[in-house]
């Protein structure tokens, strides 16, 4: 194996901001047909394990912490969400490794409520939003209040930024639309709403230049790596990450989908300076989430 300068015979430190459970909870309740298009695409296997294997298995790759996100598409996709009490006992199990994220349906109208149980009541740090798996438009005024009391919360957000494999190659995609999967519809929430933080999920395929043109110019607005292997990366994003986004670009997997251990392996051999490695691996997102 071959870790990156940052990591190589220390202890695991990097930051994943980007994980699912590994679980039946999302990978067949939550996912369903539309899950298993995705790991078709992946090449992975639809393989439910537990939560000692996946720490065990971040901790041989040099990853310290997790950032495990809910999952709530039910209005749109039919299929069950896994629940946010769920995602704060797996966090109460692993305080040390795993950050949790709440995830609230938009399209719910208990969603406020909701937003708020998660922050007040089960201490999540965060939310995650799959506006393509959502079917919503963040960008509508009829999210404005849902914004506003995560704002008020004071805690982070990740949007889904570009295309999406969920329904990849089904008939009509099984009904998800990639429109808004586009980075654009978050520059309205970002400049609305200065003091939300945004994370903004993957490089934004087929949006990459939008996506990096909203990270440059809104101070509250970063991106992940996650859900594409290091090679694959547009070149002009790997090229941001590195000069004048070194401070805004974030490690991430999109595991199960994809592990720790290989994406670290190709990241590697990039041959990035070791002081981007450690802004990109790690110390971005300890200041992101407050760590």
């Amino acid at each position: 194996m071959t870790l990156p300068e940052a990591l190589a015979d220390g202890e695991p430190r990097a930051v994943d901001t980007h994980a699912h459970q590994p679980t039946e909870e999302f990978l067949l309740d939550a996912g369903g047909e539309m899950m298993q298009d995705a790991a078709d695409r992946f090449g992975a296997e639809m393989d439910p394990h537990g939560y000692d294997e996946m720490v065990e298995e971040y901790h041989e790759a040099g990853v310290g912490r997790a950032v495990l996100l809910g999952w709530d598409a039910e209005t749109n996709t039919g299929n069950p969400p896994v629940p946010n009490d769920y995602v704060a006992e797996v966090r109460d199990q692993y305080p040390d490794f795993f950050v949790g994220f709440g995830s609230v349906d938009p399209l719910k109208d208990d969603c406020v409520e909701e937003a708020i149980r998660c922050v007040e009541d089960l201490d999540l740090s965060g939310f995650k939003f799959q506006q393509i798996a959502q079917g919503f438009d963040p960008s509508d005024p009829e999210h404005e209040q849902l914004w506003d009391t995560i704002e008020d919360l004071g805690v982070p957000c990740v949007f889904h930024g570009g295309n999406s494999t969920l329904g990849a190659c089904s008939a009509g995609g099984r009904g998800l639309k990639i429109k808004y999967g586009n980075p654009m519809l978050l520059d309205d929430v970002a400049a609305e709403h200065p003091d939300l933080q945004i994370l903004i999920a993957h490089p934004a395929f087929p949006w990459e230049k939008e996506q990096l043109a909203i990270c440059q110019q809104k101070g509250n607005v970063y991106m992940d790596l996650s859900g594409w292997m290091p090679k694959y990366i547009d070149d002009q994003v790997l090229h941001y990450a590195r000069t004048i986004l070194k401070d805004k670009v974030m490690f991430g997997t999109d595991y199960p989908m994809i592990e720790p251990e290989p994406w670290l392996e190709q990241f590697a051999e990039l041959g990035w300076d070791e002081e981007i490695q450690r802004k990109v691996l790690w110390e971005n997102a300890e200041e992101f989430l407050g760590l």
